[in-house]
């Protein structure tokens, strides 16, 4: 058995070593930042969402999928990760039109809701 010692100065190694960034692990754990925010963003009001801004996340997540999906070796977390973005951000697209263009804004002004 090794000592805890021994383990923590292996973890440490690895740590600080190029091996992190090399086998593609950084850049998609800093990455999920968007998909969380975007999931945060689903409970707020409708009349914030930017669909532009949304338009082009979904593009941007669809065009790193494929590359995540086309680079070896395959990156299954930065595959995961813009596949979350998607989902929220399809998501924010659907509400971003239901409140613009088809009647969701008259029926929040018929309900009383503070957004205008």
């Amino acid at each position: 058995m090794s000592a805890p010692g021994s383990i923590f100065q292996r973890f440490q190694k690895f740590f600080f070593s190029k091996d992190l960034l090399r086998n593609h692990c950084a850049g998609p754990v800093s990455n999920f930042g968007i998909p969380i925010a975007a999931v945060m963003d689903t409970k707020k009001d409708p009349i914030l969402i930017s669909g532009p801004m949304t338009g082009s996340l979904i593009l941007y997540s669809l065009v790193f999928m494929r590359y995540s999906m086309a680079i070896t070796p395959r990156n299954y977390l930065l595959f995961g990760c813009h596949l979350v973005n998607e989902c929220a951000q399809l998501t924010q697209g659907f509400r971003y039109l239901n409140y613009h263009y088809f009647g969701g804004r008259e029926k929040s002004l018929a309900a009383g809701s503070p957004s205008n």
